[in-house]
């Protein structure tokens, strides 16, 4: 994912737990918030709870991929995700169901995007 794509600044995520709204299911929490870009932006919140470094790699790098195989379909707007307790025990599948149920219930993911 190119650096373009991703929340990175304090100032960015500050931002987005002040002003933007929130969506949640049992494994993950959304906070958004539109922007004036051309395309979307994303940060990932993985807390220590849920693992070692390994283990949050891992849910980081799966996040990752799952939101460039779902690019075409998400709103142009910030967001971050936040996973919850139970993230580091689902398989690919299990988590992808569970993070478009959250994209599509905060109105960020379309799967017919015109």
């Amino acid at each position: 994912m190119k650096k373009s794509y991703r929340v990175k600044k304090d100032q960015d995520f500050k931002a987005l737990f002040d002003a933007g709204k929130s969506v949640a299911n049992r494994k993950f929490v959304i906070y958004h918030l539109p922007r004036g870009k051309d395309h979307f932006r994303v940060g990932l919140s993985v807390s220590k709870r849920l693992g070692n470094a390994v283990t949050r790699n891992r849910i980081k790098r799966r996040l990752r991929h799952l939101i460039m195989e779902l690019a075409d379909g998400l709103e142009t707007q910030d967001f971050v995700i936040i996973c919850r307790q139970g993230v580091q025990d689902l398989d690919y599948q299990e988590m992808k169901k569970n993070l478009v149920h959250v994209l599509t219930r905060a109105d960020i993911y379309q799967k017919e995007k015109l």
